[in-house]
């Protein structure tokens, strides 16, 4: 599609069907049934040969710009449901999907379209809410819009309907039989070749570890192997069934049967809606899922507890297995021999006493593989509580799914207290085997046995308990717009995205949206197996013997500069990390493989230093240390009640945007002039070292970016390594350059959020007044410099957050490890510093037996007075955002009805935490807060607009044009807004610090306020002429039409020597409250509600506002609940996709969710009394992170164990599971 016909709106975000960005709708015709299937699909993980006789219809065939939107598209772009619009075609596709199958979906069909979808941009919120726009402007959806299926397909689908169908490539070849005879004698002829349903594991295995299989069969045409047969005792579904329609077949038959034959069809339900996503759900086959047997795969351990049956056929007959723990061990007696398939699966009605219940745990609620999982069934004697017959399988545990079969058999015959017979049974459960590969590091710490133990008893209470359902509802935002706003100015209204349509559409360019240039090539990366090594030998012969294989381009093929003070492009004799740049290969074709070369390493020494301890234990620092202190500490140590002291530690995070690094180089004939076409944060820092690396002047060379898909301070630094790699690549061959990280390589080389360290020393009175407070910080910089000691700065300026603490000090260095560097990301060290201030607070409030809310509003900022850098704070707003919060999240009242839910619930706990904010905006250097811009205005009076800021979906470029309108006077369609491009803006310093909008703004404002003066002898002559005239009158009259803004910048500075100055420009102010329910057992937890009300100032456009403290509000909660970036003790890294490291979904937004702009706020300094919001909310997730220490708080004193203990980031399962100590963790020694 996007090679050929230039269909550019699906796209490509992971490869592995973990993202949802690639969604097409794939509409198949049976030509038996006679009935066309539309479903949605992953197309990064769709054989070309599967497709055949299929139609696939991608976001181009929904809608367009110049035909006519869909429903769905224009509610989502004008209901503000797109941000950086990256993954937003697919969201689309999911739900047109959804609305093909279903015209009138309910909600849980919804809610099973979007499952696993990403939830930092605001398209859940934005297509569910209608306060932001105006539903009576939406046309009602128009079937005659979709596409039919052709009939030369269905005509194809009849004429093949007996073809046997064979595609030959050049190492495998492709089978798709049409009888289960003919599937039989292929497989007696190629015993070992694998059939492939969805691709959902062979697929993976194929891609991920290199497996070639030399025959691939498809046997999705085969009619017994989608059969659907109700017996007496059960029913019979075809192995080739997908799991959607498995979902879909149950839910219709469970309504129609009596509700104790149910029981294993509405267990295998409740697994269903959590396992993968729709996508993956539309594509996996039932039988794929049984017989690949993974040790987490969630329908194994209820199929073998509810005595399902495997129908087998062979050339030498059919026959019957049960699907038990023998077969699931693939003991060779009881599994399929190699010319065996599974036809179908004989799932058996439950019985009258027997009651069966499945539990599985995972990082996220949905689309995530499980952590655990379990099935039990239990059969009582009529009328008895004897035990008749007893089955329990778990997985996770081992390499497979296994069966705890001695202990059951033990339990049989017996009565009485069921749950301390299992336990006791289960108690000294072993289990043999290891996990596989890197499975590993995604098991819990905590002992197996243990969790064995409490995965049956969550099962044995689900068979006692009903379970509670509760539907997810997104409520309206508060919102206040100004009723006195003239109705023809932009600014201060909820204007749409200026490219929500486009996105919506798939029509938004992205890099690697840019059609392919004459002989271009591309580039794949080859990093280093080691994390410090010295390079002895690299042969490349082999790599360039290989098809396709252009040349090899190393250091010694950069003309000029190899990177700059800190860090190098290319290693050249050292590589300082597992991910050091050593080469790169050039190849034709996308698919080239990055292994090729071979190069011999000597380990340098055997020091890993990973963590930061290690690092502070052998001096290893980036940094010297900083320091800024206020009053005198020591002193005020002397008269206080009493001191407490302890330490957090706070864990990374991968920004993981959609769009992975993309550069695109194309070198011109002449001069040495090169365009780079990159996605970028700071394109004039990647002018400078793609010249400097080329050794020609920077205005050779022109960088463009129009849009970013995604970054979060993850492409501020790192995309001119990239683009200086491509750039010398198309210098040495003279072609054009492709450069595109794949997903599993950004991770790898890109660094992410610093890890943070804190101890603190506090001295506080009885009442809970702090009086004093020692901090010292130490954050993993990685192996290179980058952005450490910017991040360092600003995690101790914002360190104290709310509190006014008048004998504070605070200090800190940055580490040097051998991991990847660290780099910007949105919040910049503050997330890690407020999540360290809120966490003091709360050891002091459980020391005294106090409120924490008491605690936090005695301690809070109140009146005017200075920080601890001697700037003077006005905090009134803070307040009146903390009294605000309280009265609409109605926390009292919620608070006393958690206690009383507490009291009647032993395993379920609730939550509740209200966290103030104050949060500091822009760069500590005046320079850093500088901006340019150009206007130009044309004779048929159209303006372009051209300024420093990169879009990256925070709304710059909507502001832009708000702002553009506003001074000239002219309505928003007048307006057009230039790619952020070198060429027109030279020296801008990058989008960051949330304040693109206001620097740049000022530089818009500038340029036109200079444009309307010249035009305004023009418009006082002719008071009634229209816009169009005057602008031809002032060229008549020699007037320039173009003008260049400039906004100088806020005078920032901050002296660290005397540990004092202005170094932020302002402050904003805000309160979170969360409500949440946590699972005692498993870890899990549920967000309920979250109110926030935050002090934006004068909101230029409330809808991105309020979209990106929604956006930085789910990046924060997976911060602290769920993100873990992992790596081996030797510095090998484990999370290197959406199937290991797991972002926050659709799923895990709060079920209420409520964010209020503070009315009336005011903000002098930045343009119309705006304030920056993208990164503000970012650390209001941490009123989750404190709700649920809340609720474990509970738990642990209805235990009688210790309230005041402290609780890493991330938050996640196994931290809250072993945080509520019970019987079950007595056997641990070590608290996580």
């Amino acid at each position: 599609m996007w090679c050929q016909v230039r269909l550019t709106g699906t796209k490509y975000g992971c490869g592995i069907g973990g993202c949802g960005a690639c969604t097409v709708m794939i509409s198949t015709y049976n030509a038996d049934s006679k009935k066309i299937r539309h479903y949605p699909a992953n197309s990064c993980l769709l054989p070309l040969c599967s497709l055949y006789g299929a139609a696939v219809t991608t976001v181009e065939g929904v809608g367009t710009t110049t035909t006519k939107l869909h429903p769905i598209q224009q509610r989502l772009a004008k209901c503000h449901g797109s941000q950086c619009g990256f993954c937003t075609p697919g969201m689309v596709m999911s739900m047109y999907s959804l609305l093909r199958n279903h015209p009138e979906p309910s909600m849980e069909q919804i809610a099973a379209a979007l499952d696993g979808k990403p939830a930092f941009s605001p398209s859940l919120f934005g297509s569910c809410l209608s306060s932001l726009c105006k539903p009576e402007e939406f046309h009602p959806r128009d079937p005659t819009q979709d596409y039919i299926f052709p009939p030369e397909l269905i005509r194809m689908a009849e004429e093949n309907k007996g073809r046997t169908l064979v595609f030959h490539g050049e190492r495998t070849t492709w089978i798709s039989p049409v009888s289960l005879e003919e599937l039989l004698d292929l497989k007696a002829t190629y015993p070992d070749a694998p059939l492939v349903v969805g691709n959902t594991s062979i697929g993976l295995d194929m891609k991920l570890l290199g497996i070639w299989h030399p025959v691939l069969l498809h046997p999705v045409r085969i009619p017994e192997l989608h059969v659907v047969t109700m017996r007496e005792n059960g029913i019979v579904i075809g192995a080739a069934t997908h799991l959607a329609q498995l979902r879909d077949i149950l839910l219709s038959l469970v309504p129609e049967l009596p509700a104790e034959k149910t029981k294993i069809y509405r267990t295998l339900l409740k697994q269903l809606r959590t396992l993968a996503g729709e996508q993956i759900r539309s594509l996996a086959s039932l039988g794929g899922h049984i017989v690949s047997r993974g040790s987490v795969w969630d329908l194994n351990p209820v199929l073998a507890a509810g005595n399902a049956v495997l129908n087998l056929a062979s050339i030498d007959g059919t026959r019957q297995i049960p699907l038990n723990d023998e077969f699931l061990t693939k003991v060779p007696e009881a599994d399929l021999s190699p010319m065996e398939v599974i036809v179908s699966v004989f799932i058996p009605f439950s019985q009258d006493d027997e009651f069966i219940s499945a539990f599985r745990q995972a990082e996220r609620r949905k689309n995530a593989w499980s952590v655990t999982n379990s099935a039990m069934k239990v059969l009582f004697q009529p009328g008895t509580d004897v035990i008749e017959d007893l089955a329990i399988f778990y997985g996770g545990i081992s390499g497979t799914t296994v069966s705890a079969k001695n202990s059951c058999l033990k339990l049989i015959g017996r009565g009485g207290p069921m749950m301390g017979n299992l336990v006791v049974g289960l108690g000294h459960t072993t289990v043999t085997g290891g996990l596989p590969g890197l499975a590993l590091h995604r098991v819990c710490r905590w002992p197996r046995s243990s969790t064995i133990q409490v995965m049956v008893f969550k099962v044995y209470l689900n068979v006692y308990k009903m379970m509670i359902h509760c539907k997810r509802t997104i409520t309206g935002k508060g919102l206040d717009v100004n009723p006195h706003q003239p109705p023809q100015d932009p600014v201060g209204r909820p204007i749409m995205h200026e490219s929500g349509i486009k996105h919506t559409t798939g029509e938004a360019v992205y890099v690697d949206d840019i059609a392919p240039a004459d002989g271009q090539l591309y580039m794949a990366v080859v990093t280093s197996t080691r994390a410090h090594a010295k390079i002895l030998s690299i042969d490349v012969s082999k790599a360039l013997e290989e098809p396709g294989v252009v040349a090899v381009v190393s250091a010694h093929d950069i003309p000029g500069e190899n990177g700059d003070e800190h860090e190098k492009v290319l290693a050249e004799d050292e590589v300082h990390l597992h991910l050091g740049l050593l080469y790169h290969h050039i190849l034709h074709t996308i698919n080239g493989h990055s292994n090729l070369l071979f190069y011999v390493l000597l380990e340098l020494n055997n020091e890993f230093l990973n963590l930061l301890q290690e690092a502070i234990e052998h001096n290893s620092f980036l940094t010297k240390e900083k320091k800024i202190e206020k009053g005198n500490v020591e002193e005020a140590f002397q008269t206080v009640d009493e001191i407490l002291e302890g330490e957090i530690h706070v864990g990374g995070q991968e920004h993981f945007y959609l769009e992975t690094n993309s550069v695109f180089v194309i070198p011109r004939k002449e001069d040495g002039e090169m365009d780079i076409y990159v996605s970028t944060q700071d394109a004039t820092v990647v002018q400078e070292l793609v010249a400097s690396a080329l050794n020609v002047p920077a205005n050779r060379i022109t960088c463009h970016t129009r849009r970013v898909g995604g970054a979060f301070g993850g492409k501020s630094t790192k995309p001119k390594f990239f683009a200086t790699a491509a750039a010398v690549a198309a210098h040495k061959t003279g072609c054009p350059v492709r450069f595109i990280l794949e997903r599993d390589d950004d991770m790898l080389i890109t660094g992410g959020r610093h890890p943070l360290w804190g101890k603190y020393k506090v001295g506080f009175m009885n009442d809970g007044t702090i009086k004093a407070v020692d901090l010292e910080f130490y954050i993993n910089g990685g192996c290179t410099l980058d952005e450490s000691e910017n991040v360092l700065n600003y995690v101790l300026l914002k360190c104290p957050n709310a509190y006014d603490i008048q004998n504070f000090r605070c200090r800190g260095r940055a580490c040097k490890t051998k991991l990847p560097s660290n780099t910007s990301f949105r919040g910049f060290g503050f997330p890690q510093a407020g999540l360290s201030a809120e966490t003091w607070i709360v050891a002091v409030a459980e020391q005294l037996g106090l409120p924490h809310d008491q605690v936090r509003e005695m301690n809070m900022y109140k009146t005017v007075t200075q920080t601890p850098y001697k700037e003077e704070i006005d905090p009134r707003n803070l307040v009146v955002c903390w009294e605000e919060c309280l009265e609409k999240s109605n926390y009292y009242r919620r608070r006393q009805a958690a206690e009383e839910f507490n009291k009647q619930n032993y395993w379920k706990k609730k939550g509740i935490a209200i966290i103030p904010m104050k949060y500091a905006a822009g760069f500590t250097k005046k320079p850093s807060n500088q901006a340019f811009a150009l206007v130009h205005i044309y004779l048929d009076g159209s303006v372009l607009v051209s300024h420093g800021g990169s879009e990256m979906g925070q709304g710059l470029y909507t502001k832009m044009l708000q702002v553009a309108s506003h001074e000239l006077k002219i309505p928003l369609s007048y307006i057009h807004n230039y790619e952020r491009t070198t060429a027109t803006i030279p020296n801008a310093f990058k989008t960051a610090a949330s304040i693109g909008t206001e620097v740049n703004g000022k530089a818009v404002q500038n340029a036109c306020q200079i444009l309307w003066k010249r035009l305004e002898p023009i418009m006082e002559e002719n008071p009634d002429g229209k816009w169009e005239d005057w602008i031809k009158e002032a060229y008549e009259e020699s007037i320039s039409l173009t003008a260049t803004g400039y906004f100088e910048g806020y005078p920032t500075y901050m002296d660290w020597e005397k540990g004092e100055g202005h170094p932020l420009a302002y402050y904003i102010f805000a309160t979170a409250c969360s409500e949440v329910e946590i699972d005692c057992l498993t870890g899990d937890h549920k967000n309920i509600r979250t109110d926030i009300v935050i002090d934006a100032g004068f909101s230029i456009n409330p809808a991105i506002d309020i979209g990106q403290i929604e956006g930085g509000f789910i990046q924060g909660l997976g911060l602290y609940t769920m993100e873990e970036i992992k790596f081996s003790p030797e510095g090998q890294q484990y999370t290197l996709g959406p199937d290991t490291y797991k972002i926050p979904a659709v799923c895990d937004v709060p079920e209420h969710f409520r964010i209020y702009l503070l009315p009336n706020s005011r903000n002098p300094v930045a343009i119309y009394s705006s304030k920056s919001m993208a990164e503000a909310g970012v650390f209001l997730g941490s009123s989750v992170f404190f709700a649920i220490r809340d609720a474990v708080a509970a738990a642990r004193k209805e235990r009688g164990l210790n309230c005041n203990f402290t609780l890493d980031s991330p938050l996640n399962i196994e931290r809250i599971r072993m945080a509520c100590a019970d019987q079950f963790t007595e056997m641990v020694k070590t608290f996580p």
